[in-house]
């Protein structure tokens, strides 16, 4: 039997760390008892068949020849081996630099010497994979891991890198919101508190993107609401960590549709206030306000999602619009008139018999909504010729002076004297 043959080795270098895995080919191969690195045994080697042997690389230096020993010798054979001058990995960026703890982010490693990449670690932990796409890029998908940072190392037969950071991030919650309702319209300025909310790509009303949003801190976002139907939204915040629970109770917004009215009885009374009107129309609950032309109603009753009970304010003579105000908006205005009280500046004629029947015409002012003429507690009949002029018949009544005075919805004028006189006695 001949000695072996060493004919080539694949590949021909490798790193002085050694680990290569070197095919070996040749001839007599067959019980080989060493394989040799110039004098250093390989790490591990397998015979395959009586040409070919597959060894691992000792760690070492320079060029070396390949030797093959058998119990017929030695190879001769001055096959070499190069051991590259290699440096340790270094990373230097890393894209994104954070994501969710249940993993799965792609992540790109740049940094230099990453060529034959044997691990990617996060804090330890293996890289679920990776990929080496070039001597300074790597791209990893991130295992899982606790929130919180992350040191991330490459490893090569030549060492390991320095470490960069990866954040695991925890979802967002939202713990509370302020005002939680608004108009169905919309453009009601919210505060979100909560927390991890650093890094927001959105706020959702339901499925309804908030129409702006500010994250002012980790705990705070201000977000203005977008139209929405009116009801109960569920509001949530989106962050490279997640979305927040979207069935947390406190994190609700309730749209609420806008007040309107249909109707408002009596549709006036005095420049001094104090009727109580019924206001009716639809989605009055939580009614905040009702105003008089702007003036705040002296007090109101919700009494109703269709019924408020209001009392009107003082307000100069003239229309007035009302409306509602609730969390929905404000309601279209509905007109109430404000009317001057009615007086009597004098009577023609200034008196009359004791029997019935004489016609008295009145002089004032406001006397247009006239609803009863009275001498002393009597009413009469009577007649509005105009906002100043009344005509009225006089009740038979005993001799002597009466007051007569005019009543309208803002109230009773002043009276005058009519006296009556008894028919002369012949």
């Amino acid at each position: 039997m001949a000695a072996p043959v060493v004919s080539s080795v694949s590949p021909n270098q490798g790193p002085a760390a050694g680990g290569t895995t070197v095919t070996v080919t040749g001839t007599g191969f067959t019980g080989a008892t060493a394989v040799r690195f110039g004098t250093k045994l390989a790490t591990s080697f397998t015979v395959n068949s009586g040409t070919q042997i597959t060894a691992v690389a000792p760690s070492g230096s320079g060029t070396v020849v390949v030797t093959v020993t058998t119990n017929q010798g030695t190879s001769a054979q001055q096959v070499s081996f190069t051991y590259a001058a290699t440096q340790a990995p270094t990373l230097t960026g890393i894209s994104p630099g954070q994501g969710l703890p249940a993993g799965g982010t792609t992540v790109t490693l740049t940094g230099t010497n990453l060529t034959g990449a044997t691990a990617v670690r996060f804090d330890g932990v293996a890289a679920t994979s990776y990929t080496v796409n070039s001597s300074t890029q790597i791209t990893a998908v991130t295992p899982a891991h606790a929130a919180g940072a992350a040191a991330v190392t490459v490893t090569t037969p030549s060492g390991t890198s320095n470490a960069l950071t990866f954040t695991y991030l925890t979802a967002p919650s939202v713990t509370g919101l302020s005002p939680s309702q608004g108009p169905a319209s919309g453009g009601t300025t919210v505060t979100l508190t909560g927390t991890n909310f650093t890094g927001a790509t959105e706020v959702r009303f339901d499925d309804v993107a908030a129409t702006s949003f500010t994250v002012n801190s980790a705990t705070q976002i201000t977000a203005v609401t977008p139209a929405h139907a009116a009801g109960a939204a569920a509001v949530t915040v989106t962050t490279p960590g997640g979305t927040s629970n979207p069935d947390n109770p406190s994190a609700y917004f309730f749209f609420a549709a806008a007040p309107s009215l249909t109707a408002l009885t009596p549709g006036l009374g005095p420049t001094a206030g104090g009727t109580t009107v019924t206001l009716t129309g639809s989605d009055l609950l939580g009614a905040t306000a009702v105003r008089f032309d702007g003036i705040a109603a002296t007090s109101f009753t919700v009494d109703s999602s269709t019924q408020i009970t209001a009392v009107a304010p003082a307000h100069g003579a003239g229309a007035a619009a009302v409306t509602v105000t609730t969390a929905g908006g404000t309601s279209n205005p509905l007109a109430y008139a404000y009317l001057a009280a009615p007086s009597l500046s004098s009577l023609v004629p200034t008196q009359g018999p004791t029997h019935a029947g004489a016609v008295v015409t009145l002089t004032g002012a406001n006397l247009t909504m006239t609803s009863s003429v009275r001498f002393g507690a009597t009413p009469v009949s009577f007649t509005v010729v105009s906002p100043t002029q009344i005509t009225a018949v006089a009740p038979a009544g005993p001799s002597g002076p009466v007051t007569v005075t005019v009543v309208t919805p803002a109230g009773t004028s002043n009276g005058l004297i009519y006296a009556r006189t008894d028919a002369p006695v012949i």
